[in-house]
C-alpha cells in the first residue's frame, strides 16, 4: 500500500496534521492520500491526559466548527495550594497556569472528534495496527513503516491465526506516537537527532475519574497542588478538575528524575487522596476510570532535531509539552499543523524521492510555539534542586526575567538519578481500604486493558541477569514500584529470585523504558489493538 503521507498515531498532533494536509490539498485542488495508523483498538483507546485545553490551535485548525468539539466544561475557577500532611495553604495561581477561556475536556473524546473530521476530508484511519519498524531505501531514507505481525505465540512461532505485518510506503512519514514512541526512539538513535539536545526528562501521570456527590461538585473548578505527599527534594504535583455530570478528573504527576528507589508513584496518588483537602471531595463517590501515561517534561532544550530523511517528529513524540502551563494539547496540535504545511509545500515541489522537511523546523522557529516553550525553558529544570528552590526560580523566571534569562538550565536523564536502596529512606505506604484508596490490580481492571496472552512478551530485557544482579540487589527492585500496573514481580524459587513480567497488565505508560537504571527494559508495541481501552480519559 502506498500513500503520500503516513502518520503514526491518532493523537492530537497526528490528527491535526492529517486534517491540515487535507485542507491544504482541498484548497489547492490537489489529490493527496493520507493514512493514519493507530495501535489502540479505536481512536482514543490509548489517549490519556488531564486535561485542560487551551483552544488556540483548535480554533486555528477548525475556525468554523471548533465549538462543535466536545469541550466538556469551561474553566470557572483556578486554585493553587501548597500541602503539608495535615493542612493546605492557598497560594496565588502562577501566571502560566491561568485558565481564562480554557476548557476541561477528555482528550480521548477530542481525538474522536478530530478523527471524524479527518475521515470526512478523506483521510484513512486504521485503528488496531501498530507500526513497529521504519522502512528504508538504499540511501538510508525512510520510505514508510511496517506493521506488526499477529498470531505469533510466546515463542514467536506461527499459530493458526498468524497474519504477517504489512509494509506501507509513503513519500513522508510523520511520527505522532506520543511520549517515548518506539519508532521515534529508534529514529532518534539512527539519525542522531538528540546529539545537540539535552536529555529528555519525564513525568509519570496517574489519573482516576470519580463520580462524586452533587454537593461536592463544582463544575469548571481547577485545582493544582504541590508539596505533600512528595518530599521537598522530589518533583511532583496534583490536579483536580471538575468536569460535567458530577465527574472529577483527579491525578498525580511524579517527576521520573526522583532519587529514592522506594518511591511508589501509584501509592503516592492513593496517599494524596487521604489529604484533608481531597478526601471530602471524594467522600460518597465512586471511582470509575483509571490510567497512567509518561509525559515529556524536558521542554525547549530537550527537543531533538525534528526531521530526518523521509519524515518528521510531531507532538509529544518530539516533546512539545509546556510544563509550567501543564498543557501540551495546543502545542502538539500546532506542531502537527506546521509539519503538515511544510509537508504539503514540499510535496508540490519535490520529485517522488524521499526528502527532509527542513522547512518544518524553520516554521517552528518562527511560530508562537517556539516562543512559548523558550520563555519557560528554565522552570522545570529549576526543580532538580528541590521544591523551594524550584518555586523561587519559577517566580524569578516568570515575573522578573519573563523568560529572557541569559542562561539556559540543563536537564538530566532520569535513569541516572536513583540512589542505591541502602542509601535511601524506605517509604511505608498504608494498605488500601477499597473505598478511597485501591491496589494496582483492581485499578488496571478499570483501564479495560487486554492483551492476547499467547504472544511474544513486548517488554524485552537486553540482559535478563541485570534484573537480579543490579535492580534487585542494588536498587531493591524499583520496577516493582514505579510501574503503575503491577507488571513486574519477583518470584522466589529454590535456585534464587526470578523476575516475572506480567505483560498482559501493561497499560503502555512507558515508565519502565524510561526509568530502568541500566536502560535494560525496552518497550515494544504488542499486537495491534492490545493495551488499555480508555473511555473518557
Amino acid at each position: 500500500m502506498e500513500f503520500d503521507v503516513i502518520i503514526v498515531g491518532a493523537g492530537p498532533a497526528g490528527l491535526s496534521a492529517a486534517i491540515k494536509l487535507k485542507q491544504l490539498a482541498l484548497a489547492a485542488k490537489k489529490e493527496l492520500s493520507v493514512c493514519i495508523l493507530e495501535k489502540g483498538a479505536q481512536v482514543g483507546a490509548h489517549i490519556l491526559s488531564g486535561a485542560v485545553l487551551e483552544p488556540r490551535s483548535l480554533k486555528e485548525l477548525l475556525p468554523n466548527v471548533w465549538q462543535e468539539a466536545p469541550l466538556d466544561t469551561p474553566v470557572s475557577e483556578d486554585l493553587f495550594y501548597f500541602l503539608t500532611q495535615k493542612n493546605y495553604y492557598k497560594l496565588p495561581t502562577p501566571k502560566p497556569m491561568h485558565n481564562d477561556g480554557n476548557y476541561i475536556i477528555s482528550l480521548g473524546e477530542l481525538c474522536m472528534f478530530l478523527a471524524q473530521h479527518a475521515e470526512s476530508l478523506g483521510c484513512e484511519i486504521y485503528p488496531g495496527f501498530a507500526a513497529v519498524q521504519a522502512l528504508y531505501n538504499d540511501h538510508d531514507q525512510v520510505i514508510g513503516v511496517a506493521t506488526g505481525s499477529v498470531g505469533l505465540d510466546k515463542n514467536k512461532e506461527k499459530t493458526n491465526n498468524y497474519q504477517p505485518g504489512m509494509h506501507l510506503l509513503a513519500k513522508q512519514t510523520l511520527l505522532a506516537e506520543g511520549c517515548r514512541g518506539q519508532l521515534s526512539q529508534s529514529l532518534m538513535t539512527r539519525y542522531h537527532l538528540r546529539d545537540k539536545a539535552n536529555p529528555q526528562t519525564y513525568g509519570l501521570g496517574i489519573k482516576e475519574i470519580w463520580q462524586v456527590k452533587a454537593e461536592h461538585h463544582k463544575p469548571g473548578q481547577v485545582i493544582h497542588t504541590v508539596g505533600w505527599p512528595m518530599d521537598y527534594s522530589t518533583y511532583g504535583g496534583s490536579f483536580i478538575y471538575h468536569l460535567s455530570k458530577q465527574r472529577i478528573a483527579l491525578g498525580f504527576v511524579v517527576g521520573l528524575d526522583y532519587k529514592n528507589p522506594w518511591l511508589n508513584p501509584f501509592a503516592e496518588l492513593q496517599r494524596f487522596k487521604t489529604h484533608p483537602l481531597v478526601q471530602p471531595i471524594l467522600t460518597g463517590g465512586e471511582r470509575i476510570s483509571y490510567g497512567a501515561r509518561a509525559l515529556n517534561e524536558g521542554g525547549w532544550q530537550s527537543l531533538p532535531k525534528l526531521t530526518f530523511p523521509g519524515g518528521a517528529l510531531i507532538g509529544d513524540a518530539a516533546g512539545f509539552l509546556n510544563v509550567p502551563k501543564i498543557k501540551g494539547i495546543h502545542t502538539a496540535m500546532q506542531s502537527g499543523m506546521l509539519a503538515a504545511e511544510a509537508c504539503f509545500e514540499a510535496l508540490q515541489q519535490e520529485s517522488k524521492v524521499q526528502f527532509e522537511l527542513t522547512s518544518y523546523s524553520e516554521k517552528i522557529k518562527k511560530s508562537w510555539l517556539e516562543k512559548e516553550l523558550y520563555s519557560v525553558r528554565n522552570i522545570r529544570p529549576g526543580f532538580k534542586y528541590g521544591l523551594i528552590h524550584g518555586l523561587i526560580n519559577a517566580a524569578f523566571e516568570t515575573y522578573i526575567t519573563r523568560g529572557h534569562s541569559p542562561w539556559t538550565l540543563t536537564n538530566h536523564a532520569d535513569h541516572t538519578t536513583l540512589l542505591p536502596a541502602k542509601k535511601a529512606k524506605k517509604i511505608e505506604y498504608p494498605k488500601p481500604d477499597g473505598v478511597l484508596t485501591f491496589d494496582r490490580l483492581s485499578s488496571v481492571f478499570l483501564s479495560n486493558t487486554y492483551h492476547e496472552e499467547n504472544q511474544p512478551c513486548h517488554l524485552v530485557l537486553k540482559k535478563p541477569q541485570l534484573a537480579i544482579e543490579i535492580n534487585l540487589k542494588t536498587y531493591a527492585f524499583p520496577e516493582g514500584r514505579y510501574c503503575p500496573a503491577g507488571v513486574y514481580e519477583i518470584i522466589e524459587e529454590e535456585q534464587g529470585p526470578r523476575l516475572q513480567i506480567n505483560a498482559q497488565n501493561c497499560i503502555h505508560c512507558k515508565t519502565c523504558d524510561i526509568k530502568d537504571p541500566r536502560q535494560n527494559i525496552v518497550w515494544h508495541a504488542p499486537e495491534g489493538g492490545g493495551g488499555p481501552n480508555y473511555s473518557g480519559m
